[in-house]
């Protein structure tokens, strides 16, 4: 079974307590169990996230039978899930104007891609 690699974006509003309480909220613990569960049952295989200041990029692994629909259709129905959204929706910002949360960003460089077989180590 082949997997893929998917990177996505988001801003965090600005102010430190924002930034804390995301960050707080991400800690081993402290998500919500049905959030991580509802994640891997559709697909997600993993998930990490890294900020620089109030700029999230998000890392996903995705299972070749990922179920980006089913996934959807699960946190507009679960009052966890639902929860969970509105929750980050106060604290994250749409990097851009046109107001998408989390999208993804477009590889432009592999360094693999530039070395021969014989430079690979």
């Amino acid at each position: 079974m082949g997997t893929h690699r998917v990177v996505r974006i988001m801003d965090l509003a600005t102010d430190a307590a924002a930034i804390a309480a995301y960050d707080d909220a991400h800690r081993v613990g402290r998500t919500l169990a049905a959030v991580v569960e509802a994640q891997h049952r559709h697909g997600i295989l993993e998930m990490e996230i890294f900020r620089a200041g109030h700029r999230l990029v998000m890392i996903l692994t995705l299972a070749e039978d990922f179920d980006a629909e089913g996934l959807r259709r699960i946190e507009r129905d679960h009052p966890q899930l639902i929860a969970w959204q509105a929750c980050m929706a106060e604290l994250q910002r749409a990097p851009f104007a046109d107001g998408e949360p989390w999208p993804v960003a477009h590889r432009v460089f592999r360094q693999s891609d530039h070395l021969s077989n014989e430079d690979r180590i």
